[in-house]
């Protein structure tokens, strides 16, 4: 299926480094021939370094993915569904991109906020990894694909 027929997904987080870069990758990888998949945030910031290192605990390279604002797709391009996964996404996106499409929230907790010690917060980034690849093969198997 080229580019232009595929079905436009985005999933929106606070800053685009941990969650919803997880949830792009994993969409892109699992049905990347119907579906494109896009990620951004509200106040982008750099791909964490942990989201980095768990992604490629399971083969998926995050090179060349770098952080995007929402802004850069505000009336720019209509996405089929959008998806929020994070409670401040979901409270502070913007409302003409909420109108469009078929909205769904996710609330996954974030792992860059997770205190402890290295392995702790690595483990904490595996644990939101995880859930967020569930929750992407449960969404999918809904699909009639």
């Amino acid at each position: 299926m080229d580019k232009d027929r595929k079905i436009k997904v985005i999933f929106l987080c606070t800053g685009n480094s941990a969650r919803s870069q997880m949830a792009e990758a994993f969409l892109r990888r699992y049905a990347g021939d119907q579906f494109e998949a896009h990620s951004a945030g509200l106040e982008p910031k750099e791909i964490h370094p942990y989201t980095i290192i768990v992604m490629g605990e399971l083969g998926y390279s995050l090179e060349g993915q770098q952080s995007k604002s929402v802004r850069e797709n505000l009336g720019k391009v209509h996405f089929t569904y959008l998806f929020t996964v994070c409670s401040q996404a979901e409270k502070n996106c913007p409302r003409t991109f909420l109108s469009s499409g078929i909205h769904t929230h996710w609330d996954f907790e974030d792992p860059a906020a997770f205190e402890g010690t290295e392995e702790e917060k690595l483990a904490k980034f595996r644990e939101i990894r995880d859930q967020i690849d569930e929750r992407i093969r449960q969404w999918l198997q809904e699909q009639i694909i």
